[in-house]
Order: structure tokens, then C-alpha cells, then sequence
């Protein structure tokens, strides 16, 4: 999986838990990987756009406090993708732990 499948799937994995905006999304994936993984702002709105274009979140404009916020949500197809994306993903480690893990 390369940087940025990985980062669709990071995207769609912190939707899958709630609705939020961008930089709450890459709060998000700092906050969980305790700083390992960074969602910078050159490359993840071009992704929340590529993701909304294929129809797998969906977004939607608040106002909070007197500011414009676009809120991004899994959309029932997204939701799809993220469980097809997961077992591709454990499937992986799987198969890197198990090359890591074998006595040669």
C-alpha cells in the first residue's frame, strides 16, 4: 500500500467513526498514531476531494462561530470501502508478520 492509499484509508477510518472537518481529521490521525502519521494540507484535502468525487464521503458546509466549516461523512459506500480496506490492510501485516516473525 503506498502513501497515499494508506492515507484514503486513514481518512475513511476516522469518518467511519464521526463526521468531522479537515483539520480535525488530521488532529485525528496524529492524536491515534501518538505523532507517527501526519495528514499535511497538501495532500489531504486534494484527498477528501478525490474521496467526495468517487462518491465515498460526502460534505456538507456548518457555520461555527461565525466561521464556515466543511464537515466530511462516510457515505454507505465509503462504509464499504473502509471494511474492504481493513481486511486488504490485515491481510498485509499479516503477511508482513509473517515473514518478519519466520525463523529462517
Amino acid at each position: 500500500m503506498n502513501a497515499r492509499e494508506q492515507l484514503r484509508m486513514l481518512i475513511l477510518a476516522v469518518l467511519g467513526r464521526q463526521p468531522e472537518h479537515g483539520y480535525a481529521i488530521a488532529q485525528a490521525i496524529n492524536t491515534r498514531s501518538e505523532g507517527l502519521l501526519r495528514a499535511r494540507e497538501g495532500t489531504l484535502y486534494p484527498a477528501l476531494h478525490a474521496l467526495e468525487a468517487e462518491g465515498l464521503i460526502e460534505s456538507q458546509e456548518h457555520e461555527v462561530a461565525g466561521r464556515t466549516r466543511r464537515e466530511y461523512r462516510l457515505t454507505e459506500k465509503g462504509r464499504a470501502a473502509l471494511a474492504r480496506t481493513r481486511r486488504d490492510w490485515q491481510a498485509q501485516v499479516g503477511a508482513v508478520q509473517a515473514v518478519l516473525g519466520g525463523n529462517a
